[in-house]
């Protein structure tokens, strides 16, 4: 039996995960959460408050405090506090606190993932078996930083108070990625989460404080773009961690300049994916599926940019093609699900609506025949061929299940479209001749590239781009200097 006689012959019945933990946990809240700030949960002292939806369904998940000038001012205060002894406790001492809560991760996985999925309406097969387990490597990695900042990174001391503010695609790893470390080199944290994914951060700030992390170490302030934007001013706060849209990105970088503030961003991408005619073709297919249709290509690295050398273009779109007609799109608890629901109605819209300039724009159009869930935000896998390099599909960050494809003919003509951007986050190449594969990964304008791969990510080994992707790092040893600072700047 052929392979696509296989799939074909396949049919799968769903497997849905159980929600209840997720559910009691709402209801022990009635459906409202306030702020957490010095280990506690406070209502909005204006009493304001806005809902969380369920993107597959469009239902109320719950009403959640929303942050104004006095809960701010308050989690700074209770930071600022809790930031010099925190500091001066030893390295292994915090250390065991960041094991604790990687150890808490672990335990509490199966609720998280849940609430992860319900929240934001990825697989949970995506939450349970990458988020979470990458999410408590982060924290165990980060431990092993805190035990050696004494030698390790003997000429540095913390920033201080740290304002984070995270985007909605990657809640609880996105948590990680800036607490972990900000922690474990001894600065405390405010953290704002997007506005559509409160749940997992206020989760988490409930088992931390329940494992005995010290009050105002961690605090979470809730709210939408203006709570965000309240911290990145403060004037109390030593540092803003942002990964979000480069249009707000660019807005923080100017309302920082000259304020003294350190800064790291993390930012949009429109990454190539170059196939050279020597590659394996069934798995750079399966590499673009890993690199778009993740997480319903709710990806700042997706790579969204197929280029694919001219020989084997009409093959590549072909086998392509019948790998989309095998993905099966369906509510976020199905474990047999490839994709689920765009996490907002007004994300669907701005993706339906990119798609279809491409198309007006001369781009071919391909979706497979999936019949979508009733109600909620769906949006088909989709393959645009044929896109011309200056159309807005192929400049734009698109941000959802859509794959834009261009051919070429040269090396030097592959890494001259795959630098026709303003981003540069990451790229894939795919090539059976290694040396081929770094000659053009060397040209790149990327912060990372992977060959004959995508979307690798460890604790260990630091992320960020280059141009309007951004800049600072995150992970590794160095992302831990981006929460130091030269003791020599104490004065």
């Amino acid at each position: 039996m052929s392979v696509a006689n296989f799939f074909d012959e396949m049919s799968y019945g769903p497997a849905p995960e159980a929600d209840t933990e997720a559910r009691a946990w709402l209801a022990r809240h009635e459906g409202k959460l306030g702020h957490f700030i010095n280990g506690a949960f406070v209502g909005s002292a204006s009493g304001k408050s806005f809902d969380t939806f369920e993107p597959a369904t469009g239902k109320l998940l719950a009403k959640i405090a929303h942050g104004g000038r006095d809960d701010v001012n308050a989690a700074v205060a209770a930071a600022r506090k809790a930031q010099g002894p925190w500091a001066k406790l030893s390295g292994p001492a915090r250390a065991r606190h960041l094991y604790a809560l990687a150890r808490l991760i672990q335990r509490h996985a199966r609720l998280i993932a849940v609430v992860e999925a319900l929240d934001n309406g990825k697989p949970i097969r995506e939450t349970r078996d990458i988020d979470i387990p990458l999410a408590a490597r982060h924290f165990y990695h980060h431990a092993g930083w805190a035990q050696l900042q004494e030698t390790e990174f003997a000429d540095q001391v913390p920033v201080g108070v740290v304002g984070q503010v995270i985007p909605w695609n990657f809640p609880f790893l996105m948590l990680a990625w800036k607490v972990a470390p900000a922690l474990a080199l001894g600065n405390s944290v405010i953290l704002k989460p997007a506005e559509f994914t409160p749940l997992t951060a206020l989760l988490f700030a409930e088992l931390a404080a329940a494992a005995g992390l010290p009050p105002g170490v961690l605090n979470v302030v809730t709210g939408e773009g203006e709570t965000g934007a309240l911290i990145v001013e403060h004037e109390d706060i030593d540092k803003i961690a942002f990964t979000g849209s480069t249009e707000v990105g660019r807005l923080i970088r100017e309302k920082t300049a000259g304020s003294g503030k350190s800064l790291t961003l993390e930012l949009g991408g429109k990454s190539p994916f170059i196939v050279f005619d020597d590659a394996d073709i069934d798995a750079a297919v399966e590499g673009v599926v890993d690199a778009i249709w993740f997480n319903q290509g709710q990806v700042c690295c997706a790579g969204s940019r197929l280029l694919v050398q001219e020989g084997v273009a009409p093959v590549f779109h072909d086998r392509l093609k019948r790998r989309m007609e095998t993905l099966r799109v369906g509510h976020p608890l199905d474990k047999a699900i490839d994709m689920a629901a765009i996490v907002a109605p007004v994300q669907l819209q701005r993706i339906e609506e990119l798609v279809a300039k491409g198309v007006a724009e001369g781009a071919s159009m391909h979706q497979p025949k999936i019949e979508l869930p009733k109600g909620g935000s769906f949006f088909r896998p989709t393959l645009l061929t044929g896109v011309q390099p200056t159309s807005v599909v192929a400049t734009e960050e698109i941000f959802g299940p859509v794959a834009v494809s261009m051919t070429f003919r040269t090396p030097e003509e592959a890494i001259q479209l795959a630098n026709h951007s303003r981003y540069g986050l990451a790229a894939s190449v795919w090539s059976e001749t290694i040396g081929l594969a770094l000659h053009v990964a060397a040209k790149l304008a990327a912060g990372v590239v992977w060959v004959n791969a995508t979307n690798l990510f460890d604790a260990s080994s630091g992320f960020g781009g280059k141009r309007e992707s951004g800049f600072g790092r995150e992970g590794g040893r160095e992302g831990c200097y981006e929460y130091l600072k030269p003791k020599a700047w104490m004065g």
